[in-house]
Formats: C-alpha cells, sequence, structure tokens
C-alpha cells in the first residue's frame, strides 16, 4: 500500500484510542454515579446515555453539528473564543466516537459496579475510608473486569463508527477519512481491491477485540 493508503488505518487507531480514553474516564465515573446513587432525573440521564444506540447514526451525526457545529449550541462560543470549529477536523472524529462508544462503555461498568458486594463498601468505611478511597481500592477492583471489558468493546465501536463521523468531520482525504470511510470510498470508486485489504484489516482487528472481550467477561485473564 502507498503511504497515503495508509493514513486511515493511522487515523483510526489514533481516533480510536483518544476516544477510548476519555470514554473511560467519564464512562466509569457516570457508571458509579448510577449504580450507586439515586437521584432526580436518573432514569433521563439512562436514556440519554442509551439514545445513540437507537438513533440513526446520521442522526447523532447531526446534532452534533447542532451543538458543536461552527455555529452550534456550543461551538459558536468556542469559535468566537478561538477562531477554531471542531467540525471536518479530526477531533470532530474523536467526538463522535466518544458519543457512539459512550453507552457501551457506561452500561457494562454499571453492570460490573452493581454486581460487587455493598457490603465490602460498608465494611470499608467502617475502617474510616471515604467514599472516594473505597471506591478506587474496593469497587473498581472487584469490577475490573466488566470494566475493562467495556473498555474494549469501546475501542471496538470507535473502531467501526461510520454515519456520525461522516456527517460531524466529513470525508476529506489525509485529514478526516477513516478506515469505514476509506472502505465506502473504495467500494464508490469501484477500487474492491482496497477495499477488500481495508476490510480484512478492519475485521481482523474486530474479531481480535471480540476474542479479547470474551476472554476478559470469562476471567481467563
Amino acid at each position: 500500500m502507498a503511504d497515503m493508503d495508509l493514513f486511515p488505518l493511522y487515523l483510526t487507531i489514533k481516533v480510536s484510542l483518544i476516544a477510548t480514553l476519555f470514554v473511560a474516564v467519564i464512562g466509569i465515573a457516570i457508571a458509579y454515579l448510577l449504580a450507586r446513587r439515586d437521584f432526580l432525573g436518573k432514569n433521563f440521564l439512562d436514556a440519554l446515555i442509551l439514545l445513540p444506540l437507537v438513533l440513526p447514526p446520521t442522526v447523532t451525526g447531526y446534532y452534533l453539528i447542532v451543538f458543536f457545529g461552527k455555529t452550534g449550541i456550543i461551538g459558536k462560543y468556542i469559535y468566537s473564543f478561538t477562531g477554531w470549529s471542531v467540525a471536518f477536523t479530526w477531533q470532530a472524529a474523536v467526538l463522535a466516537s466518544i458519543i457512539v462508544a459512550m453507552p457501551f462503555m457506561i452500561k457494562t461498568a454499571r453492570a460490573a459496579i452493581e454486581s460487587v458486594n455493598i457490603e465490602l463498601e460498608k465494611v470499608a468505611y467502617t475502617l474510616g475510608k471515604s467514599e472516594w478511597e473505597t471506591m478506587l481500592l474496593v469497587t473498581l477492583p472487584l469490577a475490573k473486569k466488566g470494566i475493562l471489558a467495556g473498555i474494549v468493546l469501546s475501542f471496538a465501536r470507535a473502531t467501526g463508527e461510520f454515519g456520525a463521523t461522516l456527517m460531524f468531520a466529513g470525508d476529506i482525504p489525509g485529514k478526516t477519512n477513516t478506515m469505514p470511510i476509506a472502505i465506502y470510498d473504495a467500494v464508490s470508486a469501484g477500487e474492491l481491491g482496497t477495499a477488500n485489504l481495508l476490510v480484512l484489516i478492519l475485521t481482523f482487528v474486530s474479531i481480535s477485540i471480540l476474542y479479547l472481550t470474551n476472554r476478559l467477561i470469562q476471567g481467563r485473564w
């Protein structure tokens, strides 16, 4: 493959890794909140988190434009202060991946945290540990397999993201064309050899990720 042909693979890995980092940090915090707290609007937050799973990806991408586009609800303030717009940049691909991958992280991590015996946390409290210390030293370590599975699934979802990325980041060669977009472009242009190679690479990565997830869930690692 030519150097330029490798760009979609490089960008996909870059976007997926950065997105997964954000998803892991934010997702674990929200998952803990949902698992261990009762508050007004909890069910609404839960539904909002699941929304990207049921909305068409193009609709998710449209919402990203509405909120973070150059004239968007939030994006216009970013542009007025910095002169920069996230739309149609590789960072837009990261944001799109974060949004679509977040439900996988939160639902998986929440289930793992809820499976931890709350009596163990109470014991930590009686030993003088704060809730923060208990979460870090007791809850999260006991829920680590589910959390790791959520991280892996989130990475897989970010790797395969297409619709929202195409809407929000666009299809700019050498700038925003991730692997799924490059495959779409190759098929559209009739370059089936390139499409086949990219599909094989993405399929191999996806199978590896699913295998790793199964190992984590079964507790073999």
